[in-house]
């Protein structure tokens, strides 16, 4: 499974090394109480329909980037501090993945979770 961001007619993986939080459990410990993450790592929450989705960042102790995804068009993306970070926008698909990650990626970009 891959994360693909689309901009311009040109690809680029954004991770490599990715899971999904499928689970209540799994989505509600999403990152929390990992020391860190590879840098070709993402966490996709995929959602059953677009609505508002929070991240907070309690008990990650790394910052990440986070990219919230309407029918595969990014809505928002914010850098998030590690402890205090907080984000909140609407999404059917979220992505968590290392800070720094998502600096290319722009509100109406394409981003792909693939096989």
């Amino acid at each position: 499974m891959r994360v693909v961001h689309e901009r311009d007619g040109t690809d680029g993986v954004l991770a490599s090394d990715v899971d999904v939080a499928a689970s209540t459990l799994s989505r509600a410990r999403g990152l929390m109480f990992r020391r860190s993450i590879p840098d070709d790592y993402a966490l996709v929450f995929a959602f059953d329909d677009a609505a508002a989705r929070d991240v907070h960042m309690l008990f990650v102790p790394f910052p990440i980037d986070a990219i919230w995804l309407v029918d595969d068009e990014a809505t928002h993306v914010k850098r998030l501090r590690s402890w205090l970070g907080l984000g909140r926008a609407r999404a059917d698909t979220l992505l968590e993945l290392p800070a720094g990650a998502a600096d290319d990626v722009a509100v109406g970009d394409v981003v792909h979770v693939r096989d």
